[in-house]
């Protein structure tokens, strides 16, 4: 049986989810709902993957989130550390 396979919202590769980070909406009560690090992976609602590397953040913060939310979203760098180093 086939694992399946997520599509990375930063450079859209697609992957096993395992190797991915897992980002989940926030939805505000505003216009501009939250994107916010889901390290268990298990948030309801819809997730966001994406490969743990700068190039991929910088892409998904630049419009890959966005996108794949289909809405305005501001981003919440995550506070624990992964493998991508977020800059404050």
């Amino acid at each position: 049986m086939s694992r399946p396979q997520r599509s990375c919202v930063g450079c859209r590769a697609k992957g096993d989810p395992a190797s991915m980070v897992r980002f989940v909406l926030d939805a505000g009560d505003g216009e501009v709902a939250t994107v916010r690090w889901d390290p268990l992976g298990h948030h309801p609602g819809r997730g966001a993957h994406l490969h743990p590397g700068p190039r991929c953040w910088e892409q998904a913060v630049r419009g890959g989130f966005a996108r794949s939310f289909r809405r305005r979203v501001r981003v919440v760098p995550p506070e624990a550390q992964w493998s991508c180093p977020v800059e404050r």
